[in-house]
């Protein structure tokens, strides 16, 4: 029954778009036809249809309803309820019937929202996202229909992947699709706007809550893979330039990019062109990490949903859009009405505009070193891995300037400025980062003082977003997010130097030193829960000061059989413990990391706080 429900109401749906398509070209001439009418009709029933649709998936779900594939390929009646109802996105076709959920949502909040605006341009968006949301559910329908029915009707399932049940990446998927989606009405406004002649103030002062939308979701979703990444995977670490990883920090750069931008070309009238390029290269990033999630093409710990054959379908879907909005640009950029004016170096715009120079090439470079392994295996079938370095090597020198100019940039006026006033203003704050760089590194150790530059443009951004809190012209929100983004550089730059490693093969009663620490492993017990069992170790960490107790597990999952290793981790304000053990060979013996992590909270309280900016911004602009 739910099956049916499911495959009706989508069909219904695809129905409904169709006609929103063939309907929008023949409004756009028909001034006195108002687009909340027949339009707004459809596009409820659209959504309506979809949500039910997603409504009865669950239901699914939720009762182990075996008779639907995707239920029996990905759950199991032990599994908890929070974990059943999480299965229904934790797959390849729930996840995309999500994806086709937020576009039909978030299309019926532009509809609401955007009644002041022309009704040329909401009819344009209308009939660009319908484009989006037919491509999708095309793709759903007859290539990953989560509604295709199994007779006989199985007693049990196969169960979901272990690593995925967990609370983080439960909701990780639905925050960082909110994200992924919201680039869609960007891109699609976009193009309404190119088309219709109004890339203008107005339109950016529109499209600007979406951009930070966007953007918020994207930064809470990666920050929820993140500290997934951190104490599930066993790796220790915040941000592994996994390929996964790295399609969602691209439309990061984009989106950031793309709203400062924004604000230019609402306070200044400026950048008209190069706003739209950022609205069709954000998308296209999420389309494109779309497709090389799904396609099966990049391997990663990450990558729990994909199918090389599907992934064709979302290739030529993502070839027409891209082909299209380059056809479109090229065609109707002579509309835009760049009101030339100019540009003096020492400028608020300009520090903008070159800090976007700076995003758009750590994006290039996050782009080869994800691509260029692919590229590779396709033209002389060699197989290689883009690591760490390549990414530290390149990034690192250019983040040097980039955070300068990012703490003087907001101190600076529209315009026009005067040089000598920023030296004379923030020259005490740049000698201050220097003495207080080599003193911390220098008692570090002199092998870190090749990253002295790096630290003292770190600091500087630090003091000085910490002194903007002072100053009346710059706005709260800016001032929230910029100082999130100079703790956030300055936690992983202290994180990464006194970061400590320890490793050793340990069996019941051992002891080990590490530093002025013990380490002793204490005991083993065997813990029986509803879908897994796990075998949790004891170990005492302890120094002339205290002792603290952690407990890792390995466990071992029914549904499917998978041994995962969960590490323990003790979190204070300066620092935390991790450490996590696994199974070897030798009778009784186990491979214990232990790790020192300093200012690992503070990574996440930066990136809570840059997101915090952004939802200020919105709440101020519509409260």
């Amino acid at each position: 029954m739910l099956n049916q429900i499911g495959n009706y109401s989508l069909y219904i749906a695809l129905l409904s778009s169709i006609l929103i398509i063939i309907q929008s070209p023949i409004l756009l001439n028909r001034n006195n036809i108002n687009v909340s009418g027949r339009i707004f009709s459809l596009i409820s029933i659209q959504s309506l249809m979809i949500i039910i649709s997603f409504i009865a998936l669950i239901i699914a779900f939720i009762i182990s309803d075996f008779s639907n594939e995707t239920v029996y390929n990905n759950s199991h009646t032990s599994k908890p309820l929070f974990y059943k109802i999480s299965g229904t996105w934790g797959n390849h076709e729930g996840s995309l019937l999500l994806w086709l959920l937020v576009l039909s949502i978030f299309l019926l909040i532009f509809t609401i929202t955007s009644k002041s605006l022309s009704n040329k341009y909401r009819i344009l968006t209308l009939f660009f996202q319908e484009i989006i949301i037919l491509g999708f559910l095309l793709f759903i329908l007859f290539t990953s229909n989560p509604f295709m029915s199994l007779f006989p009707i199985p007693n049990e399932g196969t169960g979901l992947n272990p690593i995925l049940q967990d609370p983080a990446l439960a909701i990780h998927p639905p925050i960082l699709y909110l994200g992924y989606v919201g680039t869609s009405i960007i891109f699609s406004s976009s193009l309404a706007a190119l088309i219709s002649g109004s890339v203008n103030k107005t339109w950016a002062k529109h499209i600007k809550n979406w951009v930070l939308v966007s953007w918020i979701f994207l930064s809470i979703g990666i920050l929820l893979g993140s500290i997934w990444a951190y104490y599930e995977l066993g790796w220790g670490g915040f941000w592994f330039w996994d390929p996964v990883e790295n399609v969602s920090l691209m439309p990061w750069f984009c989106l950031t990019a793309l709203f400062h931008t924004i604000l230019i070309l609402e306070k200044r009238e400026m950048f008209h062109s190069w706003a739209v390029i950022l609205s069709i290269t954000t998308f296209s990033l999420s389309m494109s990490g779309t497709f090389l999630v799904r396609s099966g093409i990049l391997n990663s710990i990450h990558t729990f949903a994909n199918d090389p054959s599907r992934g064709v379908f979302i290739l030529c879907f993502l070839f027409i859009l891209i082909t299209l909005s380059i056809f479109i640009y090229f065609f109707y950029q002579n509309k835009i009405k760049n009101n030339f004016t100019k540009t003096y170096i020492v400028s608020k715009e300009t520090a903008v505009l070159v800090n976007n120079l700076f995003m758009m090439f750590f994006l290039s470079v996050v782009l080869i070193g994800t691509v260029y392994p692919i590229f590779l295996e396709v033209v002389n079938n060699d197989k290689i891995s883009v690591g760490p370095p390549f990414y530290h090597k390149l990034i690192v020198p250019f983040m040097i300037p980039f955070l300068i100019f990012m703490a003087i940039g907001p101190n600076l006026n529209w315009i026009k400025d005067k040089i000598n006033k920023i030296n004379l203003q923030q020259l005490l704050f740049f000698i201050l980062s220097i003495i207080v760089s080599f003193i911390f590194l220098k008692r570090v150790g002199i092998s870190y003082l090749f990253s002295l530059p790096l630290f003292i443009a770190s600091l500087f951004l630090f003091f000085i977003t910490i002194k903007d809190f002072s100053v009346k012209k710059t706005n709260l929100s800016q001032k929230i997010s910029h100082f999130g983004f100079s703790l956030f550089i300055l936690s992983v730059l202290v994180n990464g130097v006194l970061a400590k490693e320890y490793s050793s093969n340990m069996k019941v009663g051992d002891e080990r030193k590490f530093l002025n620490k013990t380490i002793k492993f204490e005991s083993l017990k065997i813990n029986e829960n509803k879908n897994y069992q796990s075998l949790e170790a004891n170990f005492k960490i302890s120094d002339k000061n205290n002792s603290i107790n952690l407990k890792p597990e390995i466990r071992v999952y029914d549904q499917p059989q998978t041994i995962t290793s969960e590490a323990d981790i003790e979190s204070t304000l300066y620092s935390d413990n991790f450490l996590v053990f696994n199974i070897l060979k030798n009778d009784g013996f186990y491979n214990v990391r232990y790790q020192i992590k300093p200012f690992m909270i503070w990574i996440w309280i930066s990136i809570i706080l840059i997101s915090f900016g952004g939802i200020l911004s919105i709440v101020k602009r519509n409260g």
